[in-house]
């Protein structure tokens, strides 16, 4: 998806993440992606604009790879994408900074390194339900029912390739991976407080269960059917 890029090895810290603008500075890079990877269940993206920041926190959820979706849009290995934007991404600064720090990253510049002079597919980037979903697209230029090639650009198609996946801001940071806070989703919840929320609350069902038997066995304790004293007589 994004030919400039360079990778590096896995990080030996989550702690000390400042350690990642002397990477970016070794590989000549000015924008960090960093994957974080907690507890093998819940995945942080970092993005930051080396060195000098700012530096944005998101939490990824409901990944699907192009292998699992196994959709029929495909593109070329190093093709340039168009990117488009919800108009939503105007409505508040935060939006805005998320914005022009993304048409940063993936942004592919002219006659970079493995990279193709045309486009062949666009990354949607839209906001619903204060979420960012993010979906990639193929530019047909055929037919999907007859597979004849099309005449006019305004018959052109898209066709998903994948991966889609979905980010929520957590906390956007004036430095790189440092600095003070400039904004902090204040509807954002931990993983970690959401699963000891539905512990709790399968506890409470539990203990509902456990109270109302003894209830029940309260009740029957006190209409339980005295002793006949007739009850021997025909025996």
């Amino acid at each position: 998806m994004l030919p400039q890029s360079k990778k590096d090895s896995k990080l030996d810290t989550k702690k000390n993440l400042e350690v990642l603008n002397e990477l970016a500075e070794l590989n000549n890079c000015n924008n960090v992606l960093f994957f974080e990877a907690r507890r093998h269940e819940d995945l942080y993206l970092w993005t930051s604009r080396a060195p000098s920041g700012p530096s944005i926190k998101f939490h990824v959820l409901n990944i699907h790879t192009m292998s699992e979706l196994k959709l029929t849009g495909n593109c070329l290995k190093g093709s340039r994408p168009i990117l488009s934007f919800d108009s939503n991404f105007d409505s508040s600064l935060h939006y805005k900074l998320v914005k022009a720090q993304f048409e940063q990253i993936f942004c592919v510049p002219i006659k970079t390194r493995r990279s193709k002079p045309f486009f062949d597919h666009v990354m949607s980037f839209s906001i619903v339900d204060d979420k960012i979903w993010i979906r990639n697209y193929q530019i047909s230029e055929k037919d999907p029912e007859t597979g004849a090639d099309l005449s006019q650009a305004s018959d052109m198609s898209l066709v998903e390739i994948g991966p889609r996946f979905v980010l929520n801001v957590i906390r956007i940071f004036e430095g790189s991976f440092n600095g003070r806070t400039l904004f902090e989703n204040p509807e954002f919840n931990t993983p970690t407080a959401i699963k000891s929320a539905v512990r709790r609350l399968k506890s409470q069902k539990y203990n509902n269960r456990v109270d109302s038997a003894l209830d029940q066995k309260v009740k029957l304790a006190k209409h339980t059917m005295p002793q006949d004293p007739l009850k021997d007589v025909f025996q």
